[in-house]
């Protein structure tokens, strides 16, 4: 889709008030205090820093950030994505890519000043916008940040990069904040979310939480180099066996959002975290190019029209 005239305004957070802004990241601390930031609902305070699943305090704690350009082309465009990698994770996905990361908790802390000169830091490097990876545990502390950094002259667009394992009232604190969602949806069965992400609601609340976020951005909108400004960009990841329901996955974003819903089904599936040949032995391998092409199939079949252009070399239609 072409560039609209709103996305010319820069972006969404610039729309709102410093006022506005501030009253959103009080608001978003405040969920902290019987923490129900994510889905989980530990009430814990961790305004105390206290923690439960996601092993966060009071304060974020970040693995690495910089220009990334393993991104999708129209996330990362010339300049890279500005990601910022938070550590730990709401979910228990076994087979984490990032395992060191979302169960291990390698990173530092970052309270709201560092975090936001972080942001600035990847402005000034030149980045396309601040990518923000698995932010569901840490909405609160995003915003307080972000406070400081549009003080600060911050005018990058946000992506919100995110498992789909967040809770509606951070959600509604991110409207008109976010430009960019970036959901995962993971899998369709409610047994699968149990075993491989100790998360049986998964399936449901990701339905949920995507829907409302096409409902806040829609379908997503490019400039004229290519590059995304605002909308929806959602990913699927193949996995052996068929684990996370692909077919049912197409067809739901066919049928509750739009035909033109930009999706990337991925075919990087790799052993990882706690799988191996003995433990989750079903899923110790990667995906087959019949099983990818088969993905593929079904997504068209489905009917949406806009899949991520890049494909594995044996991807077969």
């Amino acid at each position: 889709m072409k560039l609209d005239r709103a996305s010319e305004a820069g972006p969404a957070y610039g729309r709102l008030s410093p006022k506005e802004l501030q009253r959103r990241a009080s608001q978003g601390l405040e969920l902290l205090r019987a923490c129900t930031v994510c889905p989980r609902d530990c009430q814990v305070n961790r305004l105390d820093n206290a923690f439960a699943v996601c092993k966060t305090g009071r304060y974020a704690q970040v693995a690495s950030y910089g220009p990334h350009f393993g991104e999708e082309d129209c996330l990362r465009g010339r300049r890279g994505s500005g990601t910022i990698f938070f550590s730990y994770c709401n979910l228990r996905c076994v087979f984490c890519q990032n395992f060191d990361i979302s169960w291990k908790g390698n990173g530092t802390g970052a309270p709201p000043e560092r975090l936001a000169e972080m942001m600035l830091e990847l402005q000034d490097q030149g980045c396309h916008n601040i990518n923000l990876v698995t932010p569901e545990h840490v909405v609160p502390q995003i915003l307080e940040a972000l406070v400081m950094a549009v003080a600060r002259g911050l005018r990058l667009p946000l992506v919100y990069n995110t498992s789909a394992y967040d809770s509606m009232d951070s959600l509604w604190l991110l409207d008109g904040v976010v430009d960019i969602y970036m959901p995962d949806f993971k899998f369709w069965d409610t047994e699968m979310a149990r075993k491989y992400s100790r998360a049986p609601d998964y399936p449901e609340v990701a339905r949920r939480t995507i829907k409302e976020m096409h409902r806040q951005v829609g379908e997503l909108v490019l400039d004229e180099e290519g590059v995304a400004t605002r909308g929806v960009l959602l990913r699927h990841l193949v996995m052996p066996g068929n684990v996370a329901g692909t077919r049912e996955v197409c067809r739901w974003i066919a049928r509750e959002l739009s035909l033109d819903t930009y999706v990337n089904i991925m075919a990087q599936y790799y052993p990882a975290g706690k799988v191996s040949g003995t433990e989750y032995a079903e899923i110790a391998r990667r995906v087959t190019p019949e099983e990818y092409g088969l993905a593929l199939r079904e997504a068209i079949e489905a009917g949406l029209r806009r899949l991520d252009a890049r494909r594995p070399s044996y991807a077969v239609l």
